[in-house]
Formats: C-alpha cells, sequence, structure tokens
C-alpha cells in the first residue's frame, strides 16, 4: 500500500538525497518524511521563521510495504524504552541506525525533548523517563537512509507554498 508523505521546509526537493542531512538526528542520516500532514506543515513553519524564507511542504508517494517486505527496517511502534534508548545513542554520536535501510517511530519534538533532555543530563531516571513519554502519542516520522530506497519507493507529486 502506498502513503502520502510529507516533508517540511523551505525547499522545493524534486529528487530528495538521503545524505544530505545532519547527524546525530533522532534516527540517522537520511530523508525524512511523516504521514502526519499537520506535522510536516508545523515544521515547515519553524524553518520559514528560522530561515526568513516561504515555507514549503514537498508531497510523495511512498511504497512503504515494499520497504518493509524488501529492506533492513526499524518501526517504533510507541515511546517505549527501545526508542528512548535508541534516541540517545544517536543523539550522542553512535550510529545505531547504519544496520537499517528505513526507520520509522516517534518524533523527539516539542512534547517529549524536555523529558528526553532531563534524561541525558542525568536529572530524570530512566522510569521516570518513561512514565512521562508514555502519556504521549507519537508523532511519526520515516527515515529514509539508502539512495536506493529513495530512488525506488518515493515518488515526487508537487511543492504547496503554504
Amino acid at each position: 500500500m502506498n502513503v502520502t508523505v510529507y516533508h517540511g521546509g523551505t525547499d522545493v526537493i524534486i529528487s530528495p538525497q538521503y545524505d544530505a542531512g545532519r547527524d546525530h538526528l533522532d534516527f540517522g542520516k537520511g530523508f525524512y518524511v511523516t504521514d502526519i500532514r499537520q506535522q510536516a506543515v508545523d515544521w515547515a513553519g519553524r524553518m520559514a521563521d528560522r530561515r526568513k524564507l516561504p515555507p514549503l511542504l514537498n508531497v510523495y508517494e511512498l511504497d512503504r510495504d515494499s520497504i518493509l517486505a524488501n529492506h533492513r527496517c526499524k518501526v517504533f511502534a510507541a515511546y517505549d524504552e527501545e526508542w528512548l534508548d535508541f534516541i540517545v545513542t544517536s543523539r550522542l554520536g553512535a550510529r545505531p541506525w547504519q544496520e537499517y535501510d528505513y526507520i520509522e517511530g516517534g518524533v523527539a519534538n516539542d512534547r517529549v525533548v524536555d523529558t528526553l533532555n532531563l534524561f541525558m543530563a542525568d536529572l530524570m531516571t530512566k522510569e521516570k523517563a518513561l512514565e512521562k513519554l508514555s502519556e504521549h502519542r507519537p508523532n511519526n516520522q520515516m527515515c529514509l537512509l539508502r539512495q536506493e530506497i529513495i530512488d525506488k519507493h518515493l515518488i515526487y507529486h508537487g511543492t504547496e507554498q503554504l
């Protein structure tokens, strides 16, 4: 099943490149999309404010089922201990994402970043962090970590100015 996904920002991205992003992000250096339109719209607004440019929403079709069936994938269903350990490890510079082609799961966004930061600073126990994280339903992000995944399974449909 194909799913509509979005990438918010300030650039038109017709041909995404997996390695154009920054290191030490939640799921690694890849091309990030979401199936939650409002999440991408909000991100585009933040980037536009920061860069003093118009917000744009790139729209794609992703063949998610084919990716999950044929590639090395990791899907986090919740803000749980496995997700927390993965995010912390990534943000500390390790690369747990290197063994995957595609990773999907919750965003360490404004709703949960304080908990994550307190835990990383040893100001909150893992148990307390997990308790606080469980109060939130994760937003969703998908990280495409290999160019072949993008080229084969992501189809550009256009860009909307917001």
